[in-house]
C-alpha cells in the first residue's frame, strides 16, 4: 500500500540565463513499511527532492501525496502542521534545542500541539535507540552519535507516515555511522516505520531494502536489493 507518491516532480530555481532545473520529471512511490535509500552525487537533486517530499519546499510542477494528502497544495501553515505530525525529519546536523533535556527535545513535536504524549510508545523508542539513561541530559553532554539518536527519537515520536533522513551519518565516524543505520533498520523492522534515506554513500545505501539512484535531477535506477 502506497504511503508516498510523487508524480512528475519538477523543480526550477532562478530565471532566464541563471535558471537551473534541480528536478526533472521525478516519479516514484514508496509503500508503507519500506526502507528506501535515494543515492546521488552532490548536486544530483536528492536533497531538493527530500525538501519537497517533506513539505519544506514546493515543486514547480507535479504533486506529492503523503498518506493521502496532496502536500504540494498546502499553504505554509498547514504544511508546517502536516510536517510536524506526519513527516519525521532527520538531518546531518541534529538541530536539538540546547537548553532542553533529551526528554523534552524528543517530546517537542507533541508538546507544540499541546497533546499528551504516548508514554508507552515513548518508552519503546528510547529503549530501542538506547538513550533511556540520557533523558535528563542536555545535548552538549552527549556525543554526536547520541545526539543523532535523540534526533531520530524526536522524528519518531508522532509515529509519522514517513521518516525522511538527509545524510544522517554525515557528521559521524564509521562506528557511529553503522550504529545509526542499524537503528534506522531496527525502527523500520520493529516499529514498522517507513523510511526514505538520502545519501551519497553507497555503503550506507546498501543497508536499505531498495535503492533509487538520482542523477542530474532524474531517476536513472530503481532497484530492490537482491534484484
Amino acid at each position: 500500500m502506497e504511503i508516498l507518491k510523487c508524480n512528475e516532480i519538477e523543480k526550477i530555481f532562478g530565471k532566464g540565463d541563471s535558471q537551473v532545473t534541480a528536478l526533472n520529471g521525478v516519479t516514484f512511490s514508496v509503500d508503507r513499511g519500506e526502507f528506501v535509500a535515494v543515492i546521488g552525487a552532490s548536486g544530483s537533486g536528492k536533497s531538493t527532492l527530500l525538501h519537497i517530499l517533506g513539505s519544506v519546499d514546493k515543486p514547480t510542477r507535479g504533486n506529492v501525496i503523503v498518506d493521502g494528502v496532496d502536500i504540494s497544495k498546502l499553504n505554509a501553515t498547514d504544511a508546517a502542521i502536516f510536517r510536524r505530525r506526519k513527516v519525521g525529519l532527520v538531518y546531518q546536523f541534529y538541530n536539538l534545542i540546547p537548553t532542553l533535556t533529551v526528554e523534552k527535545n524528543i517530546l517537542m513535536p507533541v508538546l507544540l500541539d499541546r497533546k499528551k504524549p504516548d508514554k508507552e510508545f515513548f518508552e519503546v523508542i528510547v529503549n530501542t535507540l538506547g538513550i533511556k539513561d540520557k533523558l535528563q541530559a542536555l545535548p552538549y553532554q552527549l556525543s554526536g552519535g547520541q545526539q543523532q539518536r535523540v534526533a531520530i527519537a524526536r522524528s519518531l515520536i508522532y509515529q509519522p507516515a514517513v521518516l525522511l533522513a538527509d545524510e544522517p551519518t554525515g557528521n559521524l565516524d564509521q562506528k557511529n555511522t553503522n550504529d545509526i543505520i542499524d537503528l534506522l533498520k531496527l525502527s523500520n523492522r520493529n516499529l514498522k516505520q517507513t523510511i526514505l534515506l538520502i545519501t551519497h554513500d553507497e555503503k550506507v545505501a546498501i543497508k536499505a531494502d531498495r535503492i533509487v539512484t538520482i542523477e542530474d535531477g532524474r531517476i536513472i535506477s530503481d532497484q530492490k536489493r537482491g534484484e
